[in-house]
């Protein structure tokens, strides 16, 4: 099969042919439809700490078809539709058993969507409901992320809400804060790009960083510091930028990708009485709210996505991610052979 490989750290992915994976005992075989490019994705091909050692299949934000399975599938069969969540862990343990792999002992995260065909569990997998479309399907997992993180806050209809970063998550961070009843969800970034995206996704408005940020986030929340402050881009200094820009005792939820170490006014955070908060992955349960919010509504998560490329063209456009564009979420798609972008 045809996949996008991994050679080596700074290196751009490479297509070309691969064994086709089998699916072992419990496991299932999809023919992989859409996979969206993440930003995790370009910090693993540039960054040492998440240990790549050459020869990978990347991709984890996948949806597909199954057209194997293994012995002892129960509830998948080949032609269903499914999305796949890259949490993979013992299928057995209390962790497990409640839906939430990336706390077993032996978790993984997987790949494998930069390619044709995908072997993963088939726990790891959720039949996509009817009128949910296999494109749809790849957005559950950072829908499931952005989640996560928005009921990490106990966010509470009313909130005022302030988005740091207009990227994927962050644009479905607003996307779910709107939908749980956020009064102001005001998304900020570097850049315009994603301002029409951000208020097709709920946004109440949209402020460019810089000067004055502070008096300018909390004349978009009305006149009052936001509650509640999304870290979604992952740069050091970030987090106690976002506690400068929270009202006393509110929450600063850090969604963030940042492997460099990094620091804050400590001082600042405990005179104000912020709450730090940690948010990672996303429980099962989650997943499938994810997947159940793709049928429709006010504010639709499709609109991340900005265009789909087919397998061939894929490295190009994962490079052209490291420089900002107007380009939010793009999707692979295996199964075309032509080359050339294709707008939402």
């Amino acid at each position: 099969m045809k996949a996008a490989v991994f050679d080596s750290l700074g290196q751009p992915l490479r297509v070309t042919d691969v064994d086709t994976p089998e699916a072992g005992p419990g496991q299932v075989l999809l023919k992989v439809c859409r996979c969206g490019i993440c930003g995790s994705d370009l910090h693993m091909t540039e960054d040492p700490t998440f240990g790549l050692q050459g020869g990978e299949v990347i991709g984890h934000e996948f949806s597909g078809e199954v057209i194997d399975v293994g012995r002892g599938v129960r509830h998948l069969k080949p032609g269903d539709h499914v999305a796949a969540a890259p949490l993979r862990g013992c299928g057995t343990c209390p962790a497990c058993q409640r839906g939430e792999p990336a706390w077993c002992s032996r978790f993984e995260l997987i790949g494998g969507g930069y390619a044709e065909y995908a072997a993963l569990d088939e726990f790891q997998c959720r039949k996509l409901p009817w009128g949910i479309t296999v494109t749809d399907g790849a957005l559950a997992e950072p829908l499931a992320v952005a989640l996560h993180g928005v009921l990490r806050a106990g966010l509470q209809p009313g909130a005022r809400v302030l988005v740091v970063g207009a990227g994927a998550i962050g644009l479905a961070v607003a996307f779910w804060a709107r939908r749980m009843g956020a009064a102001q969800v005001v998304v900020a970034d570097l850049h315009e790009h994603q301002r029409d995206r951000a208020m097709d996704l709920g946004a109440t408005d949209f402020i460019l960083s810089g000067d004055d940020m502070a008096a300018r986030t909390a004349e978009a929340c009305g006149g009052t510091a936001p509650e509640i402050v999304f870290e979604c881009v992952g740069k050091a200094g970030l987090i106690d930028h976002c506690i400068d820009l929270a009202a006393p005792r509110g929450k600063v939820v850090v969604l963030g990708l940042c492997t460099a170490p990094d620091h804050l006014d400590s001082f600042r955070a405990i005179s104000k009485e912020v709450t730090i908060v940690m948010s990672v992955f996303f429980t099962m349960p989650e997943f499938e709210t994810a997947i159940r919010a793709l049928d429709g509504g006010t504010y639709a998560p499709q609109h991340l996505v900005s265009s789909q490329v087919p397998l061939l063209d894929m490295p190009d456009a994962f490079e052209a991610l490291r420089t900002r564009t107007t380009q939010c979420k793009i999707l692979v798609d295996p199964t075309r052979t032509t080359a050339g972008a294709q707008a939402r």
